[in-house]
C-alpha cells in the first residue's frame, strides 16, 4: 500500500512525516536541511510507494497568506517538478508549532530536547499529516467508543502540595 508524506517545509529546515501503509496514522519521520529536501523525497520514494505529499500551507488568522507562504509556494512548484505523478495536497498549518510543544510536553520530553527546534519540525509535519488524514477518513475516530479518555492537562498529577 502507498504511503503519504506530510511536509513542514521552513527556510532552513523541514518536517518530514509519514503515514502508515493504511492512511490513518501519521508519524514523524526526519527533519532535512530544506536546500536537500528534493533530494530526500526521491531517496524515500525509492524504497517507498508515495501516492500523495501533504504540505503544510502558512496563513494568518484571517485567512490570509503568511510571510512564509511565498518560500511554501516557491517549495511546492519544485516538488510538483520533481514528482509529476504525485498528488500535492495543501494543509492549514496554523497552531502545529504550538501543538508539537504540548505533544512534547504530554510525552514527557524534557525541557532540554524541546530546545531542538528539529524535534518540533518533525512533529509539526505529523500533525499536518494526521489533520489530513483525519479528514481524509470522514474524521472517523479510532478511539474505542465507550472508553473515556481523561484529558491530559485536566487529570494531570503533579508533587507539589497545594498551600492553604
Amino acid at each position: 500500500m502507498d504511503r503519504i508524506i506530510g511536509i513542514d517545509y521552513g527556510r532552513k529546515r523541514t518536517g518530514v512525516a509519514v503515514s502508515d501503509p493504511l492512511g490513518i496514522f501519521a508519524s514523524a519521520l526526519d527533519t532535512v536541511q530544506s536546500a536537500k529536501i528534493i533530494e530526500y523525497l526521491k531517496t524515500y520514494c525509492e524504497k517507498e510507494n508515495v501516492s500523495a505529499f501533504v504540505v503544510g500551507w502558512p496563513v494568518n488568522m484571517d485567512n490570509t497568506p503568511s510571510e512564509a507562504a511565498a518560500d511554501v509556494s516557491a517549495f511546492v512548484k519544485n516538488l510538483r517538478r520533481a514528482f509529476p505523478d504525485v498528488k500535492v495536497e495543501m494543509e492549514d498549518e496554523r497552531f502545529t508549532s504550538v501543538l508539537a510543544h504540548r505533544a512534547m510536553i504530554d510525552g514527557g520530553m524534557k525541557a532540554k530536547e524541546r530546545r531542538d527546534k528539529s524535534s518540533v519540525d518533525r512533529i509539526s509535519a505529523a500533525i499536518i499529516l494526521q489533520g489530513y488524514l483525519d479528514r481524509k477518513n470522514g474524521g472517523t475516530d479510532f478511539a474505542a467508543t465507550n472508553t473515556f479518555v481523561p484529558d491530559s492537562l485536566s487529570d494531570k498529577v503533579t508533587k507539589k502540595k497545594r498551600r492553604h
